[in-house]
């Protein structure tokens, strides 16, 4: 019997440690940038971070990224805190696209619109060398 050797990187992202887009981006921070200066703060971040070269995986590396706890993080970055995202970048004006976070929060209202979970998920899934497991 052949053992198969995986060269990809694990990481894992517990839900249990957060609750809050804040929370996830602590979490993240911890997780993918441990001994550098920098933490994610934004969406974007969060997209730049998991293109590697600048935290715990090179640009080249394949990555697994378990998400225990996904479940719990589906609720809470659900329904809610992604309204209250949409309601906060409202109030705040530029350098926001107000008429575009408007449409978003819209279709949310609508049942149509992603939640924040869905749009972190989105974000993974962009990036080719990164397998996502949710448990």
């Amino acid at each position: 019997m052949k053992k198969i050797v995986s060269n990809k990187k694990v990481i894992v992202i517990n839900g249990i440690h957060f609750s809050s887009l804040v929370g996830f981006y602590e979490e993240v921070s911890n997780v993918l940038t441990k001994d550098i200066n920098w933490k994610v703060g934004t969406l974007d971040d969060f997209n730049d971070i998991l293109y590697g070269g600048f935290g715990v995986f090179e640009n080249d590396d394949e990555v697994k990224i378990i998400w225990e706890e996904s479940e719990k993080s589906r609720q809470d970055l659900g329904f809610e805190a992604t309204k209250e995202f949409y309601e906060n970048k409202i109030k705040q004006g530029k350098p926001f696209n107000i008429e575009l976070i408007q449409e978003k929060l819209n279709e949310l209202i609508k049942g149509n619109g992603q939640t924040l979970f869905d749009i972190l998920l989105e974000i993974i899934e962009d990036h080719k060398n990164i397998t996502l497991i949710l448990d």
